[in-house]
């Protein structure tokens, strides 16, 4: 099966867009990126990295961007950033090279369903706003526990959809307006998440927390899913 075939997952509906529809928005959003997203999703990006430099050890960021995160992450962290979109890595070694990050090991274009990285590389993956962006989330979430140490910390920054209700309705009218965009605002109710937590081999919540705006953002600060295996330190 290739990365841009239309798939359907137990239970939900068929999926709506592909690689390349994810690429180009990402790469339109490039120039602005940081103007529209960075203060509106400031706290949660700052809890989910205060955790993270918590665990220390080996990062991998999926879907780092414009590399907005990377400033924040201790220096005795290894950092790896990967994004699907060209342009938003630009960006990011733009930065990198500005501030002089030298945490920062490298910064790749890569698929977050198709890392290119062997099994157990990573004391931590940070995944913010990725799951709702790529076209078939559980093949991701099931990447970034392959690539996790066990012990390690799995950490979701991301939106939380309804499972009923009024404010359901209003994100399935919402989706087709925002897809185009490169996200989605519904199918991704937290019975999802933990669906695939259910059948993910070695993995258990260890936290979940609202964060702002809205507080409909969910990451894990003292941390998410941990894979199990020796303590964490």
């Amino acid at each position: 099966m290739t990365m841009t075939e239309i798939v359907k997952l137990a239970g939900t509906a068929q999926l709506d867009f592909d690689r390349e529809t994810v690429e180009q928005a990402y790469d339109r959003w490039a120039p602005v990126y940081d103007l529209v997203f960075g203060g509106v999703f400031s706290k949660g990006r700052k809890a989910a990295i205060a955790a993270t430099n918590k665990m220390g050890g080996r990062v991998l960021e999926v879907g780092v961007g414009t590399g907005i995160s990377l400033p924040q992450y201790a220096p005795h962290l290894r950092i790896f950033g990967t994004d699907i979109s060209e342009a938003m890595l630009r960006k990011a070694k733009q930065r990198v090279a500005d501030l002089r990050l030298g945490n920062v090991e490298g910064l790749a274009v890569m698929d977050a369903e198709k890392l290119e990285f062997p099994d157990n590389s990573f004391d931590v993956v940070m995944a913010q706003y990725v799951v709702t962006a790529v076209p078939n989330p559980e093949a991701a979430l099931d990447e970034f526990a392959r690539v996790l140490r066990p012990g390690g910390e799995l950490i979701i920054l991301t939106r939380v959809s309804a499972d009923a209700g009024m404010r359901r309705f209003i994100e399935q009218r919402l989706q087709p307006v925002v897809r185009p965009l490169g996200f989605r605002t519904a199918e991704f109710a937290w019975s999802r998440y933990m669906q695939w937590l259910a059948g993910a081999h070695g993995m258990e919540l260890v936290e979940r927390r609202l964060v702002p705006p809205l507080g409909q953002w969910r990451p894990p600060p003292d941390r998410t899913a941990r894979r199990r295996g020796e303590a964490v330190a």
